[in-house]
């Protein structure tokens, strides 16, 4: 095949719930409190899900929603204001962000029309944001926040004498400290300055937007956020392809450093440097196949990135697909396949999980990425998977953590090899 084929078969999310933004969005904005409006199944989950991720005390609770509350018999607003009064009380935030659920959403409830209104009481930020399950897959709840705390960004202003002379460049999307800071040096070895994160590490720092600011995603799943930032902010967008893997991170900054003039210095020698230090995962995974179920939008960028180490990736099922903001990396990703031989795999939107089980029946692939919920299921047939989920946790961006990606990737493949060999030795036996 060597056009891609875009399908869509309107199956169900099969993914973890987006409220899971929590869980990495309240330690990077180290002044927040989140406030998840639902019923006791998302305190359930959050609790339980999320349990393992917490290593310190977290800035989150629950507004549980009661049959009364559904039914319209008690007052939203005065439960609200008394929890947002008790949390600043007691944790004194820089920014209370609600999180909106699958029945808030049902329920209709007014969050904004109430953020509205406690918000000059209260005296502290209220940032609303929907980040329910019926409209959204795993990752798009950080889409959800981002977009609103866009609304929040003060106002850019180039006669500003506290403005650098540089241009001001601001970088979209979550990471640990240690790998956006990988990220800027890499920049800043290309004389390119990062003016501001969004989100930044305090609510006090959001960057400052406007038509003169221009704005980059990390990850593939802000699509709400860039559409906020260029539309209602007026910033421009750097439709780039994403830092994942040497290809990725080079095709990146390539892109940045083009939109604003500048030269690169060095960046293949810095390529070339990465791919010899992946060497040995890279000869592991040379004609081994893959088929992704979807489930966290991080899908073309990894088949990209894996094409270019060799391997044959035979389908990408994802929950959604914004064309515009990956129209690079679809671009990279058919060069991966026609420059490696392989075929162009097909991209599955909102996949029916029954008609991919049959696929994969079909392919027997070497290794499925999928969501938890089918990878004992497919264990228990012969394929060897790897949760989609490890990737959004695990440190994956940059030329210094691509190590990592092929970590996740080689593991479920080495442990069915050593079965392999240890059942044939049993059978000579």
């Amino acid at each position: 095949m060597k056009t891609t084929t875009f399908e869509c078969e309107t199956g169900s999310y099969h993914t973890f719930c987006p409220i899971s933004c929590v869980a990495w969005l309240y330690q990077k904005i180290e002044d927040s409190f989140f406030l998840v409006i639902g019923t006791k199944t998302c305190g359930y989950f959050l609790q339980n899900a999320l349990g393992v991720m917490i290593f310190a005390e977290p800035r989150y609770a629950m507004a549980e929603l009661e049959e009364t509350d559904i039914s319209a018999q008690a007052s939203a607003y005065e439960e609200l204001k008394r929890l947002c009064y008790h949390i600043k009380k007691t944790r004194n935030p820089g920014v209370i962000v609600w999180i909106g659920t699958c029945t808030a959403e049902i329920i209709k409830m007014d969050m904004e029309g109430i953020a509205s209104t406690l918000e000059s009481e209260l005296h502290i930020p209220l940032v609303v944001a929907r980040a329910n399950g019926l409209d959204y897959a795993f990752t798009q709840g950080e889409d959800a926040v981002l977009a609103s705390l866009a609304q929040h960004c003060p106002k850019f202003s180039s006669n500003d004498n506290t403005i650098e002379v540089h241009t001001p460049l601001v970088l979209i999307g979550s990471l640990p400290n240690p790998v956006a800071n990988s990220l800027v040096l890499e920049l800043k070895r290309q004389n390119i300055t990062v003016s501001g994160w969004l989100p930044s590490n305090t609510y006090k720092k959001l960057p400052a937007l406007g038509q003169d600011v221009f704005v980059c995603a990390i990850n593939p799943f802000l699509s709400r956020t860039a559409s906020t930032l260029t539309r209602r902010r007026h910033c421009k967008l750097i439709n780039a392809p994403f830092p994942i893997g040497p290809d990725g991170t080079t095709a990146w900054i390539q892109k940045i450093a083009a939109v604003l003039g500048l030269p690169t210095f060095n960046l293949k020698e810095r390529e070339s440097i990465g791919w010899k230090n992946l060497q040995k995962f890279v000869s592991k995974l040379q004609y081994k196949s893959l088929f992704f179920m979807g489930d966290n939008l991080l899908e073309v960028p990894l088949a990209r990135f894996l094409s270019n180490c060799g391997m044959h990736v035979l389908e990408i099922g994802l929950p959604y697909l914004d064309r515009h903001l990956q129209a690079a990396e679809l671009a990279l990703l058919k060069r991966a396949c026609l420059k490696n031989n392989k075929p162009i795999p097909k991209i599955v939107q909102k996949p029916n999980n029954y008609n991919q089980i049959q696929r994969i029946h079909d392919f027997q692939p070497n290794l499925a990425i999928t969501g938890m919920a089918h990878a004992n299921p497919l264990e228990a047939r012969g394929i060897s998977t790897k949760w989609s989920t490890e990737f959004t946790f695990a440190h994956i961006h940059g030329f210094a953590h691509s190590k990592d990606i092929l970590e996740l990737i080689t593991r479920p493949l080495q442990r069915q090899d050593s079965f392999e060999k240890t059942a044939t030795q049993f059978a000579l036996n």
